[in-house]
């Protein structure tokens, strides 16, 4: 079980990816999360909401005090921003997509609550494939050749 603020949190894998990421580069480098939050210019209350997932991904302003307060590398960047987007929890569906498209998201909207973790890895998996398979080399077909049609002799 982790703690984070005085609150339990009994599963780690149901933190948003930010929340997570936000932990565990407070805890990397060592730092209090009231010192970060003095840090940052903002009350201890709001970065332990973020590190435990009640308020969402913050403001680009709040990322960009945070990569330079914990002087983050290039590859710790990346990592923090891909993590804010992954925990966005609002999606704007273009006003022309196909109708199957609201239907479908209406639906997994309706059931993500309840989704089984194989669930949601095959539905990654099937959202991804177009990527996977850009991402194979495409080999050139060979013919294979015919042998002739001639008598073998005995």
């Amino acid at each position: 079980m982790l703690t984070l603020a005085g609150k339990h949190i009994s599963d780690p894998r149901k933190m948003s990816p930010f929340a997570r990421l936000l932990h565990d580069l407070r805890m990397r480098h060592g730092i209090r999360q009231g010192d970060l939050a003095k840090l940052l210019g903002h009350h201890q209350g709001y970065v332990s909401a973020l590190e435990i997932g009640i308020k969402g991904p913050p403001p680009p302003e709040f990322v960009e005090k945070l990569i330079s307060v914990l002087d983050l590398g290039a590859d710790e960047q990346e990592e923090l921003h891909e993590a804010v987007a992954a925990s966005d929890r609002k999606m704007v569906i273009d006003a022309e997509a196909p109708t199957e498209v609201f239907w479908m998201l209406a639906a997994l909207r309706e059931r993500v609550p309840d989704l089984h973790p194989a669930q949601v890895r095959m539905i990654r998996e099937i959202v991804e494939l177009p990527d996977q398979l850009a991402q194979r080399t495409q080999e050139p077909i060979t013919r294979l050749k015919r042998r002739r049609n001639t008598e073998a002799k005995m």
